[in-house]
């Protein structure tokens, strides 16, 4: 009960934030990472998984949930991540469209994701 609550607290806390941001009350600028950046942060926090490998996938959401098991506010956070290096724009185009799929799906509608895709950062 304490998760549902605690993810519902997170979704309006998204949903504040996006919409201070239309409102002009937040810049838009967003740090910008590089991949190799990513990398070495996924290195330093010793995830049970390599980046190299997700992005080699056909399908790299798919992948996370499946074999890694990470949850929605994972893939979530890890996408947000990703949108914002320095990787092609057509496979964040596609990992950001496969997330929204997923959770979408899932009943799970991501605040951060939709608008990521909707304010035209990608």
């Amino acid at each position: 009960m304490e998760d549902i609550i605690m993810r519902e607290i997170d979704h309006i806390g998204e949903m504040m934030l996006q919409i201070a941001r239309r409102l002009g009350l937040f810049s838009k600028a967003l740090p910008n990472y590089t991949l190799n950046d990513v990398k070495k942060e996924s290195v330093a926090a010793e995830l049970p998984f390599s980046i190299d490998k997700i992005l080699e996938q056909e399908h790299p959401v798919l992948y996370l949930v499946e074999k890694e098991k990470i949850s929605d506010n994972a893939l979530e956070t890890f996408v947000d991540i990703l949108i914002h290096s320095d990787m092609e724009e057509s496979k964040k185009k596609a990992i950001l469209a496969d997330a929204i799929t997923y959770l979408d799906s899932k009943g799970s509608f991501s605040f951060k994701l939709h608008s990521l895709s909707s304010d035209g950062q990608i």
